[in-house]
């Protein structure tokens, strides 16, 4: 985990791996739960039959933005701000899916910082998040994300 306690020595991670998760487990009662709570229920997520006559693998798939939110939790320890008074998502500026992600895979994630600047009396920390499934070399998705950290002063 990376301490930080100023602007400045965020700056010091730029174009540094920050972490790299442990792998967890995508499963079916997931995918459902998240297709009930977005009203997202395509038959390629849901139908674990169909799935099995007409998928390539004959698996169901995550939902990319079921993967998209998991980023919070798997990057949770890569970072620890000191006087930290709140942290925002500030949003994403670019996301790719590059291969889905089959039910009952193995995901894990990796950060790079990219870009560390302030805004007013917040951190603006800029990274490439890349979501690596067990067994391929290339990411399954990768993503540049924003975060704000207000420090309590």
């Amino acid at each position: 985990m990376h301490v930080i306690q100023s602007i400045d020595e965020a700056k010091e991670l730029v174009d540094k791996e920050i972490g790299l998760s442990d792998w967890v487990n995508i499963n079916q009662k997931q995918i459902d739960q998240f297709a009930k709570a977005t009203s997202d229920f395509q038959w390629i997520h849901v139908d674990t039959e169909r799935a099995k006559r007409e998928m390539p693998g004959g698996k169901t798939i995550a939902h990319g933005y079921l993967i998209i939110s998991l980023i919070p939790s798997l990057t949770d320890n890569f970072i620890h701000i000191e006087n930290l008074a709140r942290a925002v998502n500030f949003g994403l500026n670019k996301v790719r899916f590059y291969a889905p992600i089959p039910v009952d895979s193995r995901l894990r994630c990796r950060a790079i910082v990219k870009q560390v600047r302030q805004r007013g009396d917040a951190l603006v920390l800029t990274s490439e998040v890349r979501i690596e499934l067990d067994g391929q070399k290339k990411p399954a998705c990768v993503a540049e994300i924003i975060s704000m950290y207000f420090f309590d002063n």
